[in-house]
C-alpha cells in the first residue's frame, strides 16, 4: 500500500474545498497513491469563534494555549463543524470519506506538554491501526481532526501538524503534504525549493523558523529520523505531474 498523508491548514482550508480545487489535487494523488488520508487543522476559524465567544485566542511556541473553556471550543468547531463541511464536500464529488479524529477507536492519548498551554498534548498511537488500513482497503479516504483524549478522558487539543506526524509513522507513509497559507519554508530570506534535516535544525536555531512553522518542522525533522523522506510544505493548490510548488524535504 502506497500512502499519501494531507496535512490541510486552518487557513487553507476555504482555499481546498473552492470548486473542484481539492477535489483535483486528491484525484491527483490517488493515481500516484493507493491511498489518501485527510487531516486538517481549524485554527483560523477556532480564533473566530473564540473571539465571537469573548476568549481571546493566545499562543505559545506555535501552539494554541487551551483552557478548558476553549478546548470546548476547539472540539466543537474542529472536530464538529470543519470536519463536517470537509467530508461533507469529499461526498459532494463522490469521493467516499468518513470523518474521525484521535479519540476514534481509542487511537491516540496526548501527552501533557506543559503548564503553559493547558489542554495541549503530542500525540501518542495507544491502538493498532488495522482498523484504519480496512477503511483504507475500501478505498475510503479517512478525514482526521486532531482532537484527541488525555489518560483520564479530557478532551486535548493536538496541534494537526503534530497529529499528522502521529499518523504518517503509523501506518509508515510514504508521503507527507502539508498544505498551508504559506508558499514553502523562508530560510535566509527566502523561500527554498527543497531542505535538508540540517537546514531543519538550522533555521530552528537560529530563529528563522516561528510561528506556527514551529510544529510544522520539529514534524518534518521527526519524519525524517523515523524514515519518511519525502515531505512538501507549500500552498500551491494546482497539482500537475506531482510537480508541487513549494518546499521540498527530504528525498523527492
Amino acid at each position: 500500500m502506497e500512502l499519501a498523508i494531507i496535512k490541510i491548514s486552518g487557513k487553507s482550508l476555504e482555499d481546498f474545498t473552492t470548486g473542484e480545487t481539492g477535489i483535483n489535487l486528491i484525484k491527483g494523488l490517488q493515481k500516484k497513491y493507493s491511498s489518501v488520508i485527510l487531516i486538517h487543522g481549524g485554527g483560523k476559524i477556532i480564533s473566530e469563534w473564540s473571539k465571537r465567544l469573548g476568549i481571546q485566542p493566545n499562543f505559545y511556541e506555535g501552539q494554541r494555549i487551551t483552557c478548558k473553556e476553549s478546548m470546548e471550543i476547539t472540539a466543537a468547531v474542529q472536530g464538529g463543524l470543519i470536519n463536517s463541511k470537509l467530508t461533507a464536500y469529499l461526498h459532494t464529488y463522490r469521493i467516499k470519506a468518513i470523518g474521525l479524529n484521535g479519540i476514534d477507536m481509542d487511537s491516540f492519548e496526548a501527552e501533557y506538554i506543559n503548564d503553559k498551554l493547558g489542554f495541549v498534548g503530542n500525540p501518542v498511537a495507544v491502538s493498532d491501526s488495522k482498523w484504519i488500513k480496512d477503511l483504507l482497503g475500501n478505498n475510503i479516504v479517512p478525514v482526521f481532526s486532531s482532537i484527541c483524549r488525555d489518560r483520564n478522558g479530557n478532551l486535548m487539543n493536538v496541534n494537526a501538524d503534530l497529529f499528522a506526524g502521529a499518523i504518517a509513522k503509523l501506518l509508515k507513509a510514504d508521503s507527507v503534504y502539508f498544505l498551508s497559507d504559506t508558499e514553502g519554508v523562508k530560510l535566509k530570506g527566502e523561500f527554498q525549493n527543497s531542505l535538508s534535516i540540517d537546514d531543519l535544525h538550522t533555521g530552528l536555531t537560529s530563529g528563522e523558523i516561528t510561528d506556527g512553522m514551529i510544529p510544522k518542522i520539529n514534524t518534518c525533522i521527526n519524519l525524517l529520523t523515523n524514515g519518511i523522506s519525502n515531505i512538501w510544505i507549500g500552498n500551491e493548490l494546482k497539482h500537475h505531474e506531482y510537480n508541487l510548488k513549494g518546499t521540498w524535504i527530504g528525498n523527492n
